[in-house]
């Protein structure tokens, strides 16, 4: 999948310019739309190390309301968190109806580091693809909107972002020896990334890669991506209202067959009632 991706493609400033900038804005406001109709948002951000995953995240969040949005950096577990199911700590950190949660790395650390560092077995992250497919369907079934991407880069491309943060002194904190171990195990990484794909991306959570050369264009990809789908989900929301029990507009939409259905209790129960020649409350 990784060999299809044409890590060339660029932007033209001027197209950038015209474009970004109405892309945040409708951003923002599909939070207040999503977040008003109670459709909750969960946004993955998985990639290689110096592909722009910050840069991405800082830009999402500069027009975003804080009060409906959390970003959740990438970090081991707690020891409380590894007395539960591996899973537990990512379902703790999903969004309330409305509100929109970002992972910068994901439940996909099993499959991706666990993996390649062997911090686990094998048998387990295999376990971990159908457990991560079961977690993904149950979500969107639940009417959240669930979008998955992946920032690609070559690995001259890395190595050459690594050096230069490495030659900048305001950069070079960010650069850890594991960094550089990775791209030396550049091929390892591609395997696993590959096997991730092709098991977790299903026609309810499809996976988008994003070619992540040119900073512009990975910008404008991703913000595309995530407002193409949170206005689908608005969409489905509006026209079949009643799928999602809990929210205010499915007691509005259902208000009517809830009434007809207690009108046709209170018949039987008088019906009932006076066959059996009892008095009813009130009566």
């Amino acid at each position: 999948m990784l060999e299809a991706v044409d890590l060339t493609r660029k932007l033209p400033k001027i197209e950038y310019q015209r474009t970004f900038p109405a892309l945040q804005e409708r951003l923002r406001r599909l939070q207040y739309a999503l977040l008003e109709a109670e459709v909750p948002t969960v946004i993955l951000f998985e990639g290689w190390d110096a592909s722009g995953k910050g840069t991405v995240i800082q830009r999402l969040a500069e027009k975003l309301d804080p009060r409906a949005f959390r970003a959740w950096p990438g970090a081991p577990p707690s020891e409380l968190e590894q007395r539960y199911h591996w899973l537990w700590r990512y379902e703790g950190r999903l969004p309330e109806d409305g509100h929109m949660v970002l992972f910068d790395h994901s439940w996909y650390g099993r499959v991706l580091v666990e993996r390649v560092e062997k911090v686990v077995k094998k048998r387990v992250w295999r376990q971990a693809y159908d457990q991560i497919n079961e977690l993904e369907r149950w979500l969107v079934d639940d009417g959240q909107v669930l979008v998955k991407l992946f920032l690609h880069i070559s690995r001259k491309e890395q190595l050459r972002r690594l050096e230069e943060m490495q030659r900048d002194p305001a950069q070079r904190w960010k650069v850890q020896s594991e960094d550089w171990r990775r791209n030396q195990r550049y091929d390892r990484w591609v395997e696993a990334i590959e096997d991730m794909l092709e098991r977790t991306d299903t026609a309810a959570a499809p996976w988008t890669v994003v070619e992540a050369t040119d900073a512009r264009w990975t910008r404008v990809s991703v913000f595309q991506t995530i407002v193409d789908r949170m206005e689908e989900a608005l969409l489905r929301r509006r026209e079949s209202p009643h799928t999602v029990s809990r929210t205010q507009a499915a007691r509005e939409a259902t208000r009517g067959e809830r009434d007809q259905r207690d009108r046709e209790h209170r018949a039987r129960v008088r019906s009932v009632a006076a066959d059996a020649g009892l008095p009813l409350e009130g009566q």
